[in-house]
């Protein structure tokens, strides 16, 4: 019987489904084990051949781990909520949740015919209302905490109320907004109204003015990564910077334990790395600078307190309130103009654009703190609202961008420590001796900042800090297809829903636009109130929302008590292997860690970090093909022939090239154009030309996962995806490399049957050469499987095929081998596992062990010099004595040639190494 893939392949997935071979539940006789991988967005496009990489990956560990005892969690959901569905249903008027339950059937569909072992009982989508209860509800317990320093947690904000009301605030210390002091009797005099608006101060989940990436043209708030060069990823529109009341989560209250966590997971340092940076922890001091003529006061953070003497001027963010406080009537026009025009770029466009200086002057002066000396102060967009105070002390001589920013205004340079040329460009480092700095004079730079830094606090004019780059994550959103806020406005006020109206669902509306007057579209649902009558929140939270606290939800789907089971929890406990893209490194990974930590805060779950090792999945990159128009023409040249002509370069679709040879009637039929296209040959063919390229619709180089298993089977393209390389790296797709796996697992379905194709292994006793050849291989595929080195571990698997050779049909080593190929393959493991009478399933067996009896080896080649020189090699027993290897050396036909008659000084023996003959 030949390998008829297609009919395995159904039989087995229609097997496990019915038997729900990948359901587990909470099994204390186990160890448990957490496979996961980052949930998909599912598109109207599906998924093609690069999407299943890490999926793949994760599936042959998790079939590993499972065949090793362990009780493996391995489930997939969809992140369903999202702007291309909205986008879609203003377009259309189609409600998006249609959209996205068609996109999530074409997904599942893929999923399924390749093969994985998801427990699909747990499957979760964050756009139904079971789910978000849960992502609604922890939003609510960060509304009703607040983040205690002293205790370095979070706690409820009935504790702090009950603080204000005996002592005041002036003794918390509290990750929280700026709030002025007050004491027990103001606070037990004031209003509730301004109670409440204290309590948002403190509150983990917020309401405060905020920057904003604001697109009018989508109508809604878009987050650092929906936003490139000034316009939406997501249709190309215009973006500016706009201060909005939004609703925000408090990340930088756990900023410290987002550090001091990374150095308890097992991550590359690469990834841990990006989050250190992106945190951005730094010290060194709040410094005020006065401003003349004004009582107000400039608050700047420095980690160079140190260069204090090298300040030159001042300057300020567009966004900071203190430009237009501080910009005198003369000069506020341009100011103006040029706070409207820097705050359309966004900020990571203004960190990385260096070439371009710009400013304003704003016509004020701010005192420098020691000398009095007056300090121009500018607005410039290199300085930034979200880091530190939105306003800079410039040190030209020793920060490049104040440098050049001084350059282009004709502003003084003032070096203050010792080296580097300032006049040519900013000489930062801490290693020369402080100059012009009065009293930290000579001092080294790094032994005078906390010299300079307790003389700033001794005077009153400033304080020691620690600050970070990460800021609070803005979390609402002006559009329908998100999660509903469970709030609800009384005198202007926010409040929390109560709990048992959970899950608070999204109600029907005439259209999924904004409002005319601007309004977000929720706007439009009629009788959007409580029951009495108190409008609700009409913005929805963002995508990650959803995706912050899912992985704990699959530990517990079903549970209509609870986000998950204290006795869930408690043995699933975290992620044991996360697998997703370098694309959520900071984003997601940040926010699902930070809302991790909350709930560990506040009693719910057990463990403080959720994923213990993380694996970034390479890309998968696309194999583009071209042809060669003719300019003018309507003639297509093949590729070694075109220097002969003037050509223009066009993507073709690669579905319609094998091996590079274009398929003339299938191009003639693609595309209308062409349809009277001529071809000048070669050889009697079109040979296409090749680049590699991100795999995308637009270059015709995308590769359907399903025109693959069609051909070749789910098996053939697990282990080819896996073949490709190491799976952390970016690798070209080519379909011309598929064949050699697919041989492979013919040679592999063929060893277990005759030549009339009957099932048939023999019960002979296997040779020690054979043995050693399956020991080998399994100690080096578990070691590879160990390590994720997944294409090291199919070529060994390949060599041993090939060592056994292709009529061996030993069973003792075939069903080892079989085990041992079943988590890549799992399809044609199934079927030849039943054939051969097993009882179960092969996803139940156990992976085999090696005996170390079987890799000793029995003989050492040795390479023979002679006077240092290598001549040949001899095959010798590792335990032969020196007596012996001289006698066969010297009597070797080959030496003789080396020797030339002479008698040798000496032979040099070191056992499992080298012999070496001085003559």
């Amino acid at each position: 019987m030949e390998y008829s893939f297609y009919e395995i392949e159904q039989k087995w997935q229609k097997y496990w489904e019915e038997n729900q071979i990948y359901n587990v539940d909470v099994d204390h006789n186990k160890p448990k084990y957490y496979v996961l991988d980052m949930f998909p967005y599912p598109s109207g496009a599906g998924l093609h051949v690069g999407h299943p990489l890490g999926y793949i990956a994760s599936d042959i560990y998790a079939r590993y781990k499972r065949m090793e005892g362990y009780n493996v969690l391995h489930p997939m959901g969809y992140d369903a909520f999202g702007l291309p569905a909205e986008q879609y249903a203003i377009q259309t008027g189609q409600h998006p949740a249609k959209t996205t339950d068609q996109n999530i059937k074409r997904y599942k569909d893929q999923l399924t015919q390749i093969g994985f072992s998801y427990d699909w009982d747990r499957e979760i989508r964050t756009c139904d209302p079971k789910y978000y209860k849960w992502t609604q509800w922890a939003f609510l317990e960060m509304f009703e905490h607040w983040y205690n320093k002293k205790t370095n947690r979070a706690e409820p904000i009935e504790k702090l109320k009950d603080i204000f009301s005996r002592e005041g605030n002036e003794n918390v210390e509290a990750s929280c907004n700026e709030t002025e002091p007050f004491t027990a009797e103001e606070w037990n005099n004031m209003s509730e109204k301004e109670q409440q608006q204290i309590l948002l101060n403190y509150r983990i989940a917020y309401l405060a003015d905020s920057m904003v990436n604001w697109c009018p043209d989508l109508g809604t708030v878009l987050a650092n990564d929906e936003v490139k060069d000034g316009v939406s990823v997501r249709g190309g529109f215009p973006v500016v910077q706009k201060k909005m009341k939004q609703w925000s989560l408090r990340v930088t209250a756990y900023a410290d334990r987002l550090l001091q966590g990374l150095d308890r997971v097992d991550w590359t340092e690469s990834l841990k790395e990006i989050q250190r940076n992106w945190i951005g922890k730094s010290e060194g001091a709040d410094i005020l600078f006065g401003v003349e003529n004004s009582d107000t006061k400039i608050n700047v953070f420095t980690t160079r307190p140190d260069t204090l003497f090298g300040v030159t001027f001042m300057v300020l963010a567009p966004e900071s309130d203190l430009v237009q406080k501080l910009t005198r009537e003369e000069y506020k026009d341009k100011v103006n103009q040029y706070v409207q025009e820097a705050t359309s770029r966004p900020e990571r466009e203004r960190v990385t654009d260096i070439q371009k200086v710009t400013g304003e002057f704003t016509g004020s002066y701010a005192m420098h703190p020691f000398t009095g000396e007056q300090l121009p102060i500018y607005v410039s967009d290199y300085v930034l609202i979200g880091y530190g105070t939105g306003a800079i002390m410039a040190v030209p001589a020793h920060d490049q961008r104040d440098h050049d920013f001084a350059k282009q205004f004709d502003l003084p340079i003032v070096p203050v420590i010792e080296g580097g040329n300032p006049d040519e460009k900013a000489y930062d480092s801490l290693e020369g001796k402080v100059i012009n700095s009065r009293f930290i004079n000579d001092m080294k730079a790094q032994d005078a900042i906390p010299r300079i830094i307790e003389e700033i606090e001794k005077q009153g004019l400033g304080r020691k800090k620690v600050n970070y780059r990460l800021r609070d994550a803005i979390f609402s959103r002006q559009r329908y297809w998100g999660e509903p806020f469970p709030i609800y406005y009384k005198d202007g006020m926010p409040y929390p829903l109560d709990k048992s109206k959970l899950p608070l669902e999204l109600p029907e509306v005439d259209a999924y636009k904004p409002t005319r007057d601007g309004k977000p579209p929720l706007a439009r649902a009629k009788s959007w109130q409580t029951e009495e009558g108190y409008p609700l929140e009409l913005s929805t939270m963002p995508g990650f929302a959803g995706s912050s606290a899912y992985f704990l939800r699959f530990m517990d789907p079903h549970n209509d008590e609870a986000l998950v089971s204290k006795e869930a929890n408690e043995y699933w406990r975290d992620v044991d292997l996360y697998v997703g893209g370098t694309e959520h490194a900071t984003g997601h990974l940040i926010y699902s860690r930070f809302w991790n930590k909350f709930l560990f805060d506040i009693g719910w779950i057990c463990e403080d970090e959720p994923f213990k090792k993380l694996i970034n999945q390479g890309m998968i990159q696309g194999r583009s093909n071209f042809v060669y128009r003719i300019k003018g023409t309507n003639k297509f040249v093949s590729y070694n022939l075109k220097d002969q002509y003037e050509v223009t370069p066009l993507h073709v679709d690669v579905n319609i090239v094998d091996n590079d040879v274009l398929d003339i009637e299938k191009f003639r039929q693609w595309n209308p154009d062409f349809k009277d296209a001529e071809f000048i040959l070669e050889d009697g063919k079109y040979i296409c030309g090749v680049a590699i390229e991100k795999m995308s619709k637009s270059l015709y180089n995308v590769v359907n996962p399903d025109d693959i298993i069609e051909n070749y089977g789910a098996d053939t393209l697990r282990m080819y995806e896996m073949f490709l390389g190491p799976i952390d790296m970016s690798k070209p797709w080519d379909t011309n490399g598929i064949d050699g796996i697919y041989k492979f697992l013919r040679k592999f379905w063929r060893m277990f049957h005759d030549d009339g194709g009957n099932f048939n292994l023999s019960d002979e006793e296997p040779t020690t050469d054979e043995l050693k050849i399956l020991h080998k291989t399994i100690k080096k595929v578990k070691e590879d499987l160990d390590s994720f080195a997944f294409n090291t571990a199919i070529s060994a698997m390949m060599i041993c095929l090939n060592e056994l050779g292709n009529d061996f049909n030993k069973r003792k080593i075939l069903m080892p081998l079989l085990r041992l190929l079943a988590p890549f393959a799992p399809h044609i493991a199934e079927e030849l596992w039943h054939r051969d009478g097993q009882e179960g399933t092969v996803v139940d067996a156990s992976i085999p062990q090696y005996d170390e009896q079987y890799l000793k080896e029995s003989t050492f080649t040795y390479p023979v010099a002679f006077n240092g020189k290598m001549r040949f090699k001899l095959d010798l027993p590792v335990d032969i004595d020196q007596e012996k290897v001289e006698k066969i050396v010297l009597n070797h036909e080959k030496s003789q040639k080396w020797l030339n008659e002479k008698k040798p000084k000496r032979i040099v023996f070191v056992p499992n190494k080298i012999i070496n003959v001085v003559v």
